[in-house]
């Protein structure tokens, strides 16, 4: 399983990102996909997760209404749109998966930097 993370960058408080990530390497439908994020100095922190099958979506308190995490099947991707951003959402974001019923996420990508400028 191979997920590659994109989208990062720099953008100024109150702006928009949107992340992809990439996934190949097996069949997900019966996966969750998860988004976390891990500022300087801080543990890495859940942001969102979706499932393949259904598109069933949790948020964290902190991102709710504020994030969207959506799935594009065909291209075995899914994207975090991020709108209404503050500079504590500054962080290395990472996606990984899970097969549904675990409660540990087994494939993580490479982490892809949000900074965002008050």
């Amino acid at each position: 399983v191979q997920l590659q993370a994109s989208g990062g960058g720099l953008v100024q408080a109150g702006g928009s990102l949107r992340l992809s990530c990439a996934a190949s390497g097996r069949t997900f439908s019966s996966y969750t996909m998860g988004w976390f994020r891990q500022a300087p100095g801080k543990e890495r922190e859940f942001v969102a997760r979706i499932t393949w099958s259904g598109g069933s979506t949790f948020y964290a308190d902190s991102v709710k209404g504020r994030f969207t995490i959506s799935t594009d099947n065909a291209k075995n991707t899914v994207y975090l749109q991020m709108n209404s951003l503050k500079p504590e959402d500054t962080a290395v974001y990472y996606c990984a998966t899970k097969y549904y019923s675990s409660s540990r996420y087994d494939y993580w990508g490479q982490g892809t930097l949000v900074t965002v400028s008050s």
